[in-house]
């Protein structure tokens, strides 16, 4: 294995395991994309990481649906709502411009992360049971949340434990694990997105998925191990890396 391979598939086996627990795998992967390859045009790059990354979170939804109760009911709508946005907001990218949704999400990450510091009972135990009437509003939630995952992307994965926890009442590890059945929806529209729209790097991306998916099975036992708390402290430990590099890049 060339050294490029070693360094990639690295990347991919850390993003795995962080994607798994809290999301923000791309966080990790894209930089690490764009340094390698500054000749190969965004789309491609984009889709060889969502490629990458589908098979990690896959895998983890698959090891969470052994362990944890999902709430299929409200996860499925909101699902296919998140795979009809997610292509919707890849299409717009073309007439809008995606620099301006930096400082928004930022001061929406901020807010995020002072509520859930204040808020420390936050997504430790469920606070109410699901009614049938939140399918409605899993699926209004989800076409939101993919609509932005295919628009612009950082910290998907975040803002979707955060609804879950906050709009849903669950708690931390169930709203992990049901996040995971909406990320794998907004990567395969932007797979095919991004597929349809240049080559992506297939060997690049499938030797990263290996990687991806086994750093996935690491961080989804571990999420499962400790519970919720171990997430809660996860979850804002991305919140303000991404914060960071959000901040960073408007400067």
């Amino acid at each position: 294995m060339s050294l490029e391979l070693l360094l990639l598939g690295s990347v991919a086996f850390f993003a795995g395991a962080v994607d798994a627990v809290v999301g923000g795998g791309g966080l990790i992967q894209i930089p690490v994309l764009l340094g390698h390859f500054p000749q190969v045009p965004i789309p491609p790059l984009f889709g060889t990481n969502k490629l990458s990354s589908i098979a990690g979170t896959g895998a983890s939804l698959w090891q969470y649906a052994r362990t944890v109760r999902i709430p299929w009911f409200v996860v499925l709508p909101a699902a296919l709502a998140a795979l009809a946005g997610a292509w919707l907001g890849a299409a717009v990218v073309a007439w809008l411009p995606r620099e301006a949704m930096r400082p928004l999400v930022m001061v929406l990450m901020l807010a995020v992360a002072i509520y859930t510091f204040r808020r420390k009972e936050l997504g430790h135990v469920p606070t109410r049971e699901l009614r049938p009437s939140d399918r409605w509003r899993a699926a209004a939630f989800g076409a939101a949340i993919g609509f932005y995952d295919g628009f612009f992307g950082p910290g998907t994965g975040s803002f979707l434990i955060f609804g879950f926890v906050r709009l849903f009442g669950m708690d931390f590890l169930r709203a992990s694990a049901s996040a995971k059945l909406v990320n794998v929806a907004t990567n395969l529209s932007a797979i095919a997105f991004f597929a349809s729209h240049g080559p992506l790097l297939w060997g690049i991306g499938l030797t990263m998925a290996v990687c991806n998916l086994a750093g996935a099975q690491v961080g989804t036992r571990l999420a499962v191990r400790h519970g919720s708390g171990f997430v809660r402290k996860a979850f804002l430990a991305v919140v303000t890396v991404l914060i960071g590099k959000l901040g960073w890049e408007i400067i």
